[in-house]
């Protein structure tokens, strides 16, 4: 019977453990390979609290490179539930080695909240191109990786199991010139380098050069099972999301809803209550603004097909 107790005690307190994990500490939210070195990381803060970032770095581990990564320096605060949206700050044409070098979207660059200065030779963490692996290290421990830290899988990871998603084997593209957006359900970075790297098993892919969705990011970690922790505090969850054209998708608060506006990517505004209806809405990525009873607004992303 001891021994039978002590085993439920230790399956509990791994329960516990790996509960604990989840929702704990920064990880990536989306990453953006696009034309022109449109390279952005956005960073996600699922925890409850205010995060100092001077502990935490981007790292570029490039070509198959298992060691001396690229290093970005990140700074400054990102609040509970927020992002911060870090990329390439090269604004002119720059003649590199031999080839030209692209500046990025003026359109691309405003949505940054930080940035490198576009020279190449004093750091390259945001020159990416789809066959780089990318950290998030906290004091030089691994919080979240994208990719797989040593692989070079060629132009790309792919979809293509039997090339270990590598595109030996011509599959498709997931990580170059793509926009991919880590799915709701993911709640926690991943800190051990993986086996194979599957990139649809986290993540949604959009189309090259699809920006819109940078500045905010929808995780389950603010959802109904938390709502209890802070009641000040506006807590939501949409649904569905991803959404099929002419579904409804709805939104439960802790809080009574004002309003809810959807700008799309032309700068649309459309204004809903409790209830978003998709039938007149275009395939593509919506920011959803919430506003609520008591003053406060949260932003969302939501994603019609």
């Amino acid at each position: 019977m001891k021994k039978y107790l002590f085993l439920l005690s230790m399956i509990f307190t791994l329960s516990l453990s790996a509960q604990n994990t989840m929702c704990s500490d920064l990880f990536i939210s989306e990453y953006v390979e696009g034309p022109g070195n449109n390279n952005a990381i956005e960073i996600y803060n699922p925890t409850s609290f205010d995060i100092d970032l001077s502990d935490y770095t981007i790292n570029r581990y490039g070509n198959g490179s298992s060691s001396n990564p690229e290093v970005w320096q990140l700074s400054g605060t990102i609040n509970s539930g927020d992002v911060v949206v870090v990329g390439n700050g090269q604004q002119d044409s720059v003649w590199v080695s031999t080839y030209w070098s692209l500046p990025v979207d003026p359109a691309f660059f405003a949505l940054l909240n930080d940035h490198c200065s576009g020279d190449y030779s004093a750091n390259n963490t945001f020159y990416f191109n789809g066959d780089d692996a990318m950290t998030i290290e906290k004091n030089g421990n691994i919080i979240d990786i994208f990719g797989k830290v040593g692989e070079d899988p060629g132009a790309a990871w792919t979809d293509d199991i039997s090339a270990g998603y590598t595109d030996a084997n011509g599959g498709t593209w997931w990580t170059k010139r793509q926009t991919l957006i880590r799915k709701s359900s993911v709640q926690n970075g991943v800190t051990q380098n993986p086996i194979l790297f599957d990139p649809s098993l986290e993540y949604d892919s959009l189309p090259d050069a699809t920006y819109t969705s940078l500045g905010a990011h929808n995780c389950d970690c603010f959802s109904t099972s938390n709502l209890s922790e802070n009641l000040t505090e506006p807590s939501f969850v949409l649904y569905p999301n991803p959404a099929s054209e002419g579904s409804q998708v709805t939104i439960n608060s802790n809080f009574e809803i004002k309003e809810i506006s959807l700008k799309n990517v032309i700068g649309k505004n459309l204004s809903f209550k409790n209830t978003i209806y998709t039938e007149d809405l275009s395939s593509g990525v919506y920011i959803v603004h919430i506003s609520f009873s008591n003053g406060k607004s949260s932003v969302a992303k939501l994603v019609v097909e």
